[in-house]
């Protein structure tokens, strides 16, 4: 049994659920969002849980049980807090900027690199920190990584794009290694 699936989804005060026709809209405080869910699947409504079941047992349905769950719920939580994530850029003249909705980039090429916001997404900047935010974890997650591979951070000098908390393995460089033998 699928130990994730089998966990039934408190639904918020403030958010609405609609199943209909093997597709669930949740709609909340931030926004709203759909998603079409396997034929396989049965999704209820009982006492403010949502309760996801299997309908038949074929072929990968324990790990499309348990997916199934944890996108609604994280959907549920997206309308109601929203997602975000922090990047950080290390580097001498490596800066953003905004542009009405769009990002721009100067990361020591000739060019400057221009990093239009996607639907649902929205940027802010502080400082050095980069803050990607929106009601779809995926969509969230998606343009975070976009904007890190511009310029991932390199392992000698540790310039470059990461996230937050994020920690790059340092290499020594060759004037040291050659130092030592």
């Amino acid at each position: 049994m699928s130990r994730i699936g089998k966990q039934p989804i408190q639904i918020p005060d403030k958010v609405d659920v609609k199943v209909k026709d093997g597709e669930i809209a949740v709609k909340g405080p931030k926004g709203e969002l759909s998603f079409e869910f396997d034929s396989h699947l049965d999704i209820e409504i009982k006492d403010k849980e949502l309760i996801v079941t299997p309908k038949r047992k074929i072929g990968d349905w324990k790990a499309l049980w348990g997916l199934t769950r944890a996108l609604v719920a994280n959907m549920i939580e997206g309308v109601t807090n929203g997602y975000e994530k922090k990047l950080e850029i290390h580097g001498v003249g490596y800066r953003a900027r905004l542009e009405g909705k769009d990002l721009v980039l100067e990361l020591g090429f000739s060019h400057l690199i221009n990093y239009p916001a996607p639907a649902g997404i929205e940027f802010s900047i502080e400082k050095n920190v980069i803050t990607v935010s929106g009601i779809d974890k995926q969509q969230v997650g998606q343009a975070a990584a976009g904007i890190r591979s511009k310029r991932k951070p390199e392992p000698y000098k540790g310039k470059g794009i990461r996230y937050v908390g994020e920690v790059v393995r340092r290499k020594v460089g060759k004037r040291a290694v050659t130092a030592a033998t």
